[in-house]
């Protein structure tokens, strides 16, 4: 098989029963040649911090007293995948910005995915990844799998989003979106679907316009992008059936979508504040989070 994530970061959530990060991250291990795991957890305990009675040295021990027995708990965790023959680590930092913490990891270890389980609605909203912070996921160099409990089934469907768009920044983000749903695909023996959305004609405006058809517009626009989609299709080998061309809000057409494929995987890219991740800012975040049943893999634009 093609190896494509060797280095592989496991977002620990210790307030979740269920790491389905871990299990996530074990099945693409298992799919792999060579994949290396380490699984991560940042902690931070305020109260230790503010006690005045202890002196640092105890407060020290303290902290260290609590990374360890977080560690001892990780070692439990992965016992039986390195018992299997993983290549599997645990690490734990006392960190008070887990974010931070991960995003210096990434940099400092050359990870080439990060794996986090979704939150869903859990009471601790300090935890890494909310749908609040949905933003920061931009500043991940490498792309970030953000894990449901929805298994990966041979033969099931991939779905990569794309944003149609003169801008050569946008334009390269679509390729690698492609290339790396493609490579998954390949992987998880997936069927690849692309899909593109564009904005309905705004209404008010049209009829300010003398001879403005807003059916001409939507029209004209369904054909812009069937015409782009077809050349990404082509230049891919992605089969004409796979291609999907819906007039509407990428927030809404998105799990629409992927709920009618029941796409196992679902994969966006990030660039500035436009398209696809501009859906991702705001309240619409956690709809849209909440709403897709699959993974969701958020790709960066090159730096």
């Amino acid at each position: 098989p093609m190896i494509k994530y060797r280095n592989i970061l496991v977002v620990i959530d210790p307030t979740m029963p269920e790491q389905s990060a871990l299990l996530r991250a074990v099945e693409l291990a298992r799919l792999e040649d060579i994949a290396r795991i380490k699984v991560f957890l940042a902690i931070y305990d305020f109260s230790y911090e503010i006690t005045s009675i202890l002196s640092n040295e105890e407060r020290e021990e303290m902290r260290q007293g609590v990374v360890t027995h977080r560690l001892g708990w990780l070692s439990g965790m992965i016992k039986p995948y390195k018992t299997e023959g993983l290549d599997i680590e645990a690490k734990v930092i006392w960190h008070s910005r887990p974010f931070e913490c991960v995003l210096q990891e990434v940099k400092e270890h050359d990870h080439d995915l990060v794996i986090t389980s979704a939150h869903h609605h859990s009471l601790l909203k300090s935890f890494i990844f909310t749908p609040s912070d949905w933003h920061l996921l931009r500043k991940c160099p490498c792309p970030v799998l953000v894990t449901k409990h929805h298994g990966w089934p041979a033969g099931g469907n991939i779905l990569a989003a794309i944003n149609i768009s003169d801008e050569p920044e946008q334009m390269a983000l679509n390729e690698r979106i492609i290339h790396e749903a493609k490579v998954i695909a390949q992987l998880a023996k997936a069927s690849l679907h692309l899909v593109n959305a564009f904005p309905a004609p705004i209404v008010n405006i049209a009829l300010e316009l003398p001879g403005f058809s807003p059916e001409l517009y939507s029209d004209a626009m369904q054909q812009h992008h069937q015409t782009e989609m077809e050349e990404y299709a082509r230049k891919f080998d992605i089969p004409a059936e796979c291609i999907h061309i819906v007039e509407g809000m990428p927030e809404d057409v998105l799990p629409e979508l992927a709920k009618s494929l029941d796409a196992e995987l679902t994969i966006l890219g990030s660039v500035g504040r436009t398209g696809w991740s501009a859906a991702f800012i705001g309240n619409t975040a956690e709809r849209v989070v909440d709403s897709i049943h699959g993974d969701l893999l958020v790709v960066k634009a090159y730096e």
